[in-house]
């Protein structure tokens, strides 16, 4: 007890007396920018995002930008705007110096990414840092070195029109905040996708982006929302997005949203923008769950890039130091407003017939969109099948239940003619026999059974089979792969890419043939044998959403192939899938040998049931 409130105690007595009394100062400009910094700048992704935002503030046509060593080393950003004078420039290191606002009034309605003047004097006090500009109407430009927040040098200099950022050594001088950074390339991923936000932000300009002297990202100037897209995550990715446009008085909702397949374990790809602004509001997240609610399960969350446009005035972006949230002065009617678009955007009816690329663009066609309905697979071309005989099912051992009746007693075979129904009374089939009869709303299969009628979700039924299959060869460690014809090139995001990446050996052992090829591509050259109806591409993207949600928890082999088990039963036939007579036909028989054939892995029903009893309720033929 001495050992601590002894201490304690004679501190408390020597601040007691009035000669030892603490005294208010006023901090120095050089103290105060640095815990300015530990606010605005806490990584180099924040180096990246304030610098990428003064350059589109500036009227940037093309931005390029350079990293090293994780961004701790270098971090260097061009644009072409407008540049700076020598005055000017000496001007924008001082705190709370902008050209963005010039009265409080002007917070009201702010239309620039950055307004507090804060982000060059934060980043220059915890790093060595460089800037050059000069405007398009002077000859020479203006470089200015700064070290740890102090100026070293200011000198004329030769450099093109706009202005020039390097970023060196970051907190080199605060070395507690350093060493709280994570490995170069945990850095370069944050780096990587805040160049991809900004990319997205703003297709019009051209970008690109160097690492470690390698070009990463060469993206063209002038592009509209979906070549961007499609430049980023590809064109057979832009296919399952469907275009979003809707409008009211003040406020307007464009972009694109992913068709319910399209989704995530977390919010890593919702784009949302504000008025160019990346930015978010809890009001956002309930809009997009509300349209979303019915068409995916519960905590999946889906693929979106929306750009909302509003009256400044309308929205308040002085939330946040970083300006990650904003807040609406009406967010009912920011919500209604997305609920209602997305919706629409989903819906293959009618109402969507009038959608176009978001910005009126018509000549980029990303896919079948809202107004392209699926094709539904009527029952007239589906013919009925033959009987299969199975088992009949006898959960507790009891007999056989016996006919009902004599319009149910017997029960056509393929040709037609009736004969008894087979009731061997073992196994865990749901029937002893059944017959196809078709397919209804382009997803659920009709059958005729001993007992009844049965409707069936291809989807939830494939999934099932896929998981048990699945776990089956794992418990028996008999896992085989199926060599793909022509080996699968696939381009991940930075943040799959580097789960992927860690998780090679496990990916491995899965049954997949997978290889690095550099940057975020791999080769896929084998997938497990009963995964062969999935594309690599689908298989990986679900797989890199579960691989890192365990954590140390997970660290078994046997823990981390359960739960990429779970993510492969994601790539089951999809609604609107058109199956032929012969995939059906394979469904129904494997579900009838299923462990489990009732519910998919997640709980859903695989089959609803209505007994013949229950129809003859229906039609009033038995009281």
């Amino acid at each position: 007890m001495g050992l601590i409130s002894l201490p304690l105690c004679y501190t408390a007595a020597i601040m007691s007396q009035p000669s030892f009394r603490p005294r208010i100062q006023v901090l120095s400009d050089h103290v105060a920018n640095k815990i300015a910094a530990g606010e605005v700048v806490d990584r180099p992704a924040s180096v990246l995002k304030e610098l990428m935002e003064n350059a589109l503030d500036a009227g940037a046509t093309q931005i390029d930008v350079a990293i090293s060593g994780g961004g701790k080393r270098l971090v260097s950003v061009s644009d072409n705007g407008y540049g700076m004078d020598r005055d000017n420039a000496l001007l924008a290191l001082e705190r709370h110096a902008t050209s963005k606002i010039h009265d409080v009034d002007d917070i009201e309605r702010v239309t620039t990414l950055g307004f507090r003047g804060e982000a060059l004097a934060a980043i220059a006090s915890v790093s060595r840092f460089t800037m050059q500009t000069r405007p398009a109407d002077e000859l020479a430009g203006t470089e200015i070195e700064v070290n740890g927040g102090k100026v070293q040098d200011v000198r004329d200099a030769g450099c093109p029109a706009g202005t020039r950022f390097v970023v060196r050594n970051l907190f080199f001088n605060v070395p507690a905040r350093r060493k709280f950074l994570r490995s170069d390339q945990t850095e370069l991923t944050h780096l990587r996708q805040t160049f991809l936000v900004y990319a997205l932000a703003h297709p019009e300009v051209g970008m690109t982006l160097m690492v470690d002297e390698r070009p990463v990202y060469t993206l063209a100037a002038g592009a509209a929302l979906a070549d961007r897209l499609a430049e980023i995550f590809g064109h057979d990715y832009m296919r399952n997005m469907r275009a979003v446009d809707g409008r009211d008085t003040d406020i307007s909702v464009t972009g694109y949203c992913g068709m319910p397949h399209v989704q995530r374990a977390d919010r890593s790809e919702q784009f949302i923008f504000i008025n160019g602004r990346p930015a978010s509001t809890p009001v956002i997240a309930y809009a997009l769950n509300e349209a979303y609610h019915t068409l995916i399960p519960k905590g999946r969350y889906p693929s979106v890039f929306l750009f909302i446009v509003i009256d400044p005035g309308l929205v308040d972006v002085n939330v946040h130091p970083t300006k990650k949230e904003v807040r609406f002065r009406r967010s009912d009617v920011v919500r209604d407003i997305l609920i209602r678009s997305v919706k629409r955007a989903l819906s293959p009816g009618p109402e969507t017939e009038d959608a176009v690329s978001p910005g009126g663009d018509a000549s980029v066609a990303p896919g079948p969109g809202p107004s392209q309905p699926q094709p539904r697979l009527r029952i007239a071309d589906l013919p009925s099948l033959p009987m299969f005989n199975y088992p009949r099912f006898s959960p507790q051992g009891e007999p056989p239940r016996e006919d009902t009746g004599p319009a149910h007693s017997a029960a056509p075979d393929a040709s037609g003619e009736g004969r008894g129904a087979v009731a061997t009374g073992g196994g865990s089939s749901p029937w002893s026999w059944c017959r196809v009869l078709g397919q209804v709303g382009g997803l659920y299969v009709v059958m005729e059974t001993e007992d009844g009628l049965v409707l069936m979700d291809p989807h939830a039924a494939h999934e099932r089979l896929m998981f048990e299959r699945f776990m089956r060869a794992l418990e028996g460690r008999q896992i085989k792969s199926q060599g793909l014809l022509q080996p699968e090139t696939i381009a991940l995001s930075p943040a799959d890419a580097a789960r992927v990446r860690k998780q090679l050996p496990v990916l491995e052992a899965m049954g997949f043939g997978l290889s690095d090829f550099g940057g975020d591509t791999f080769i896929v050259d084998a997938v497990p044998d009963f995964l062969g109806r999935a594309s690599a591409a689908s298989l990986l993207g679900a797989i890199a959403d579960t691989l890192d949600q365990g954590g140390d928890r997970s660290g078994t082999m046997r823990s981390a192939e359960e739960r990429i088990a779970k993510a492969a039963c994601r790539a089951a036939v999809k609604a609107n899938d058109k199956l032929s007579v012969q995939e059906i036909e394979r469904l129904v028989v494997d579900l009838a040998g299923a462990e489990m054939p009732y519910t998919c892995p997640h709980g859903r029903p695989t089959l609803i049931f209505m007994g013949f009893s229950e129809l003859d309720k229906k039609f009033g033929r038995i009281e």
